[in-house]
């Protein structure tokens, strides 16, 4: 099966984490990380994002391990639109988290639009943190949680602007 599934991934985080587990589970995977002109339209609050080449690098080095365990393999590709690469008819199953489940049913709509199969969405649940909410990234970068989602009261997050 080949999975197809997309994000920033700035910084990568237990959530992600549980994401990558799953699609390696299904199959070989490709993931979209979205281009560093996409990548802040796609946030729910303004916050600086990492350099893709960056983001890259850390995705990649995420993903190595995983997709040895599983005897994988994986690409990952850069997106520039936000209905990214599973539109493209070699992907069989998607991997999506709570809210991003609807952007998964308009690609199935554009992929039958385009006379492609509909996908297996995978709908992965959050992973909470120690205080019971939800692990992401914009916690992470503001310095409430670490990657684990460990409360970090004394930590200093790293705020909108992009650093000198």
């Amino acid at each position: 099966m080949n999975v197809a599934l997309g994000g920033t991934f700035d910084p990568i985080h237990d959530g992600h984490r549980v994401l990558f587990e799953r699609a390696f589970e299904l199959g070989d995977v490709t993931v979209g990380l979205t281009s560093d002109e996409l990548a802040p339209r796609t946030r729910h609050e303004d916050r600086w994002v990492r350099p893709f080449d960056e983001r890259k690098r850390d995705l990649e080095s995420e993903l190595e391990p995983l997709a040895a365990d599983h005897d994988r393999s994986f690409e990952v590709r850069e997106l520039t639109q936000p209905t990214g690469i599973a539109t493209e008819p070699e992907f069989d199953a998607l991997i999506v988290s709570p809210e991003t489940r609807a952007g998964g049913e308009r690609i199935n709509e554009i992929r039958q639009e385009r006379g492609f199969d509909s996908l297996r969405i995978e709908v992965v649940e959050h992973v909470p943190a120690e205080d019971g909410e939800r692990i992401s990234s914009t916690r992470i970068v503001k310095g409430e949680i670490d990657e684990h989602g460990n409360l970090t009261p004394e930590r200093e997050g790293r705020g909108t602007a992009r650093p000198e």
